[in-house]
């Protein structure tokens, strides 16, 4: 059963989407993946069902021979009706491989046209402006220069949605006197839960909290007692059940699990099936 959202109010898509971050390498710095596999993948998932990929310009092997983008065009274009693709601006790629965020409004034009280019798109449905590292930066900091110039883009007719990323409560009202957003993508899984306050301003306003490393990113370890204990009680796998939770935890909590594996891929789908019960989710807390 498909459990839709409606994106900015007028883009219907499913609350279990894909992120395609993991499709050109494992890691930033990793080496190249098989790119016909994350072809496969991408029309494997539009296949099951998928209607909301999230990616980025920079999401590309170290050695940048295999790129995000690039693979979604080639195994997705001419689109399928009713697909969503949002990405995501802001870090640029280092010489080194890393990445490195810009603070320059000008810059974001080029970014912008850049994922036109790569999507082979003419508008792009949604754009974050992801700001900092994997925090969110220090309160206080100013979004709005950079904000503004991508509403200059949307008035432009280059974008219909705009995002942010990587911030807190201060910046999404700053945002949000500027124009409407749409989205939030945040740091937040089963055993990542501080940033309740955006969570919460999301929700009162219908806007989308897309939590990116909804499994941990390998930066966490999602195998405890209370979340095994509810995967045994449905049949079913630790990352199921913190995807699960992601949905249920509110309305507007949309789910981007990413792989680069055709059988991974078909797990985390799965995931939107399993309904978890009050129960369920007081083990949970």
């Amino acid at each position: 059963m498909r459990n839709d959202f409606r994106l900015g109010g007028d883009l219907p898509i499913g609350r279990l989407g894909f992120g395609a971050m993991r499709l050109p390498t494992n890691s930033f710095h990793g080496p190249a993946r098989d790119p016909e596999t994350g072809r496969a993948v991408l029309r494997r998932a539009v296949e099951l069902g998928v209607d909301h990929i999230d990616t980025a310009a920079f999401y590309a092997s170290g050695d940048g021979s295999v790129r995000a983008n690039d693979l979604i065009r080639e195994a997705l274009h001419p689109y399928p009706d009713g697909l969503v693709i949002a990405t995501k601006v802001g870090p640029l790629r280092t010489p080194d491989g890393g990445l490195e965020a810009t603070t320059d409004p000008g810059a974001l034009r080029a970014l912008v046209e850049e994922n036109l280019v790569s999507l082979g798109v003419d508008r792009l449905d949604l754009v974050y402006l992801r700001i900092g590292g994997i925090e969110p930066p220090p309160h206080g900091e100013s979004v709005a220069a950079r904000f503004e110039a991508l509403a200059a883009l949307r008035e432009e007719g280059l974008i219909r949605h705009l995002g942010l990323s990587h911030v807190d409560a201060g910046h999404l009202a700053e945002a949000r006197a500027i124009a409407p957003v749409a989205a939030v993508q945040n740091h937040f899984h089963t055993d990542k839960r501080d940033d309740t306050e955006v969570l919460a301003r999301c929700e009162e306003s219908g806007i989308a909290y897309v939590p990116y490393f909804p499994l941990g990113g390998g930066l966490s370890d999602l195998s405890g007692d209370r979340i095994a204990k509810v995967a045994d009680r449905h049949g079913a796998t630790v990352p199921q059940i913190a995807l699960a939770w992601l949905l249920a935890s509110s309305p507007v909590t949309l789910a981007i699990p990413g792989t680069g594996s055709p059988a991974h891929l078909e797990e985390n789908t799965a995931a939107g099936s399993i309904v978890l019960t009050a129960e369920d989710l007081a083990d949970l807390r």
